[in-house]
């Protein structure tokens, strides 16, 4: 009997062990990434990166956060005096814990579908150019002219003038396999 507890003991911290093995794998994994998404933009090779390319860092990474989760995310990360620019050792962790968390991950594609086909209530399945801006700077949290003019560039058929958002979601939707 004391030979199967010791044995079982054994195997339990082995399994444990195997647990947190894993778990500093993936943290090593997702060092990688942010490490290589950062210096894409630190163009100095100082460990910086100006503050305006955060978000895109963040994107690359698979998240999506709201325009305000991500002026929290950078006051999180910023100097107590901001200086415009993010440090590598300060961001690191956080994106870590944001990423270990799947804090902000896209929305699913039927659930983007949905919202679309609430914004056309005839079912034709797009959306007029003038549609898309209305429904996106006037309501919710409106999009800034930039990213306006980014999404219509990517989603606006130029021949009809128009979104046809089925296949727009399929091309913005990220497989996270």
């Amino acid at each position: 009997m004391r030979v199967r507890c010791s044995l079982l003991r054994v195997w339990g911290q082995v399994v444990v062990l195997e647990g947190l093995l894993e778990e500093e794998i993936i943290v090593a994994e997702y060092h990688k990434k942010i490490k290589d998404a950062f210096e894409v933009f630190d163009h100095e090779a100082n460990n910086t990166v100006d503050v305006r390319e955060i978000g895109t860092i963040i994107r690359s990474l698979g998240c999506c956060p709201s325009e305000g989760e991500l002026h929290d995310l950078i006051a999180e990360v910023e100097e107590e005096e901001p200086t415009g620019y993010i440090r590598f050792e300060k961001f690191l962790p956080v994106m870590t814990e944001v990423l270990l968390e799947r804090r902000y991950r896209p929305i699913p594609e039927d659930t983007l579908l949905r919202a679309f086909e609430v914004l056309d209530p005839s079912k034709r399945g797009f959306l007029t150019k003038e549609e898309l801006i209305k429904y996106m700077t006037e309501e919710g949290e409106p999009f800034s002219q930039e990213e306006m003019e980014e999404m219509l560039s990517a989603a606006i058929d130029p021949e009809s003038n128009s979104i046809h958002y089925k296949d727009y979601i399929a091309m913005m939707v990220v497989d996270d396999s």
